[in-house]
């Protein structure tokens, strides 16, 4: 529990400092760093029921997409403010640094086993937004033909 409180606050201070560092305006860093927070939390609990690579990334992407969406929509500016800092935390950074160590020092079974878990994690990534982003322009279009 102490590991996940950790987690919570380091995605929240992160997320925070990297906004206030690529020039989020002040109204909106709060929220973007919330987002952050959020998003991990949601990772934290699907990876804890869920024990698996793929299904957690898509779960909190996905989680931190509809966040940016919703923010977007009550703020009346673009989701990309939130949805950048959001999804910030779920980067699988150690797994890559991990498969360029290996594939450096000739580890090549080693940097493929890595690589794969980046590679899992970088699509489910991906996907989750996707698949928000998509159902939110499907949304759209419905509204707009009816």
């Amino acid at each position: 529990m102490k590991h996940e409180i950790i987690l919570l606050i380091t995605a929240f201070v992160s997320v925070f400092g990297f906004s206030l560092l690529y020039g989020l305006r002040r109204r909106y860093l709060f929220a973007a760093a919330l987002g952050g927070l959020l998003t991990v939390a949601v990772y934290i609990l699907s990876d804890h029921l869920l024990q698996e690579n793929f299904l957690p990334y898509l779960i909190a992407s996905a989680f931190a997409a509809l966040f940016a969406e919703l923010l977007a929509h009550l703020l009346k500016c673009p989701a990309i403010l939130f949805l950048t800092p959001s999804i910030l935390p779920l980067v699988p950074g150690g797994s890559l640094y991990y498969t360029m160590s290996h594939a450096v020092h000739g580890e090549m079974q080693a940097a493929m086993e890595s690589g794969q878990t980046t590679a899992e994690a970088a699509l489910s990534i991906a996907a989750g937004i996707s698949i928000v982003l998509a159902a939110r322009q499907l949304g759209t279009k419905k509204k707009g033909t009816a």
